[in-house]
């Protein structure tokens, strides 16, 4: 497997499903937390199987491929969570909305989310791209930050046999 594709592929696989469990998700509301891990863990992956250090393009790059494979893995699992979970957000919506005053617009920002929660092929789209997007940019940020977190120290020069002086 290409050095670089391996690397990309695990960080991805983090990155998207991280992102699309139910409640490990919120992770993301933390500056995009599990799609930056994803670019880093991709380049400590990538680093961790070479010996020379390698450079912020190469964590950018791998970083890049684990967005866009982190995103294809999140919409994959987002749709099926997001189908599963809809009747137990729409009861606890209900719980919400009946359980007496609620400051002023709550009522109708929890009225909004539970009339918009169905799953529909354009929110799928939308979705889909808003997570590209995301995902593309925070990992490469992440595969940058975790070249330079996760750089090798240069290795010394070779031993220069007793009795040889350089000059």
């Amino acid at each position: 497997m290409n050095s670089k594709l391996q690397p990309a592929l695990y960080g991805g696989l983090v990155l998207g499903v991280l992102s699309a469990l139910p409640f490990v998700s919120v992770g993301n509301l933390c500056c995009c937390l599990w799609v930056l891990s994803g670019g880093a863990l991709a380049a400590y992956l990538l680093q961790r199987n070479q010996l020379a250090p390698i450079t912020p393009s190469d964590g950018a790059l791998v970083g890049l491929g684990a967005g866009l494979i982190g995103a294809v893995v999140w919409q994959l699992l987002a749709v099926p969570t997001t189908i599963l979970m809809a009747p137990l957000q729409a009861r606890l919506l209900e719980r919400v909305l009946s359980a007496g005053e609620l400051p002023d617009g709550a009522r109708q920002v929890f009225e909004a989310i539970r009339d918009n929660s169905a799953f529909t092929l354009a929110k799928f789209v939308i979705g889909g791209f808003f997570t590209l997007l995301v995902s593309v940019v925070f990992s490469t940020l992440g595969g940058l930050a975790g070249a330079a977190m996760f750089r090798a120290k240069t290795p010394p020069p070779p031993a220069h046999p007793e009795g040889f002086v350089i000059e």
